[in-house]
């Protein structure tokens, strides 16, 4: 009794239910041991409704081979609810019109959904933005860059709240709005480090799971995590990753979908980036800026009129002003002359101008850009021959 065992009918969405005793007895249903969710659906289409699936569960369990098999206990599902209710969470049932269209096409979607924060986000054209954990500089200015740019051009940005690339990408897509599929319980926060991101994103974004309250996240959850991020959305942008890890799982999911997979370069001696590489060696489509995203959703564009013009910002903060030429050239020259051909760790070069990261950040860019420093791996710069 695995998912593995199924007819091609199992695959379509069982009708919604009736009566919140027949929605009880469908979670009760997925929840119950050795359940995925291709057995669910089948069982509903087997026999109509989950009271009687639950019923015939034991001797379906018989049949493969498994004795002394309990469906799972009322009160277990119950105390799911009572959590939720607890965390403010909300549950979203496949079939029923705050379901997100898009995440109901895939074979697999998840049957019941717990959410937390804005649902309306899910009735918008959403764009999955994925990468590395440990992402370079570079990529979490890209990540911020792409996050930023599409939602003012109107998509929810979809991410998986992990640090580096996603919590970048959160970040800057707050204000026009952002989903975060999580690996565990929708009120577990994982990691620690993001805590504060996801009291935000409860507050102006979306925090979305289809696991159940209070379920610590292991790591087989991750790729069951990643199929939600790519079904919702009409395309995924890789920005950085490595040639095995989860945001290529993510691609490869979006691709089975028959969603777009866009990929930002990188260069061929940062292991961050062979994974990027790789995709658009094997046809995804070259991603420089949001515009070239946007450029390749135009067919999509067109033919989805709820399209926002203008999208509603969330206290959107105003652009800082630039900074003078002279003293952008000033910085280009201290930094310079802190570096040399032996390696530096930025942190030390960032202590050794005291001046703030922030500041920092785009003069480094620019230099790297002209070629006139170059990144190593573990956060070293070095000056080029050419400087």
């Amino acid at each position: 009794m695995t998912d593995k065992d199924h007819n091609p009918s199992s695959t379509h969405p069982p009708l919604p239910p009736t009566s919140e005793a027949e929605q009880f007895s469908r979670l009760r249903l997925l929840r119950s041991r050795r359940v995925g969710v291709t057995t669910y659906k089948r069982l509903l289409t087997e026999h109509g409704t989950a009271q009687n699936a639950l019923a015939a569960l034991p001797e379906v369990a018989r049949a493969a081979g498994v004795q002394k098999y309990e469906v799972c206990p009322e009160a277990v599902v119950q105390a799911e609810l009572n959590a939720a209710r607890a965390a403010g969470a909300r549950l979203i049932m496949q079939g029923t019109a705050a379901y997100p269209a898009h995440l109901n096409e895939i074979d697999d979607a998840p049957p019941f959904l717990w959410v937390l924060g804005d649902a309306s986000l899910l009735k918008r054209p959403m764009i999955s933005l994925v990468g590395a954990r440990n992402a370079s500089s570079l990529g979490t200015r890209m990540a911020k860059a792409l996050a930023r740019d599409l939602g003012v051009a109107g998509y929810v940005v979809v991410s998986g709240l992990a640090r580096g690339v996603d919590a970048a990408a959160h970040l800057a897509a707050l204000p026009t709005g952002t989903v975060a599929v999580q690996a565990g319980g929708v009120d577990v926060v994982y990691p620690a480090e993001n805590t504060e991101l996801a009291l935000e994103l409860a507050q102006t974004g979306l925090r979305l799971s289809e696991q159940p309250m209070g379920l610590q996240p292991m790591a087989r959850h991750f790729p069951s995590r990643n199929r939600i991020i790519s079904g919702l959305s009409r395309a995924t942008v890789v920005v950085e990753a490595a040639a095995k890890s989860g945001s290529l799982i993510t691609a490869r999911d979006a691709l089975d979908q028959g969603r777009d997979v866009l990929a930002v370069p990188g260069s061929p001696f940062d292991a961050r980036a062979a994974g990027c590489n790789q995709l658009i060696r094997e046809g995804a489509t070259l991603i420089r800026s949001a515009e070239d995203v946007l450029e390749a959703m135009a067919p999509l564009a067109e033919a989805s009129p709820q399209l926002p013009l203008e999208p509603p910002l969330r206290a959107a903060k105003p652009p800082k002003p630039k900074t003078p030429l002279k003293e952008v050239a000033a910085l280009h020259r201290k930094i310079l002359a802190r570096l040399s051909p032996a390696p530096l760790a930025e942190d030390q070069l960032i202590r050794d101008l005291a001046i703030a990261p922030a500041d920092v950040a785009p003069a480094l860019l620019d230099l790297e850009m002209e070629g006139r420093i170059s990144r190593r791996s573990g956060g070293l710069l070095s000056r080029t021959e050419s400087a």
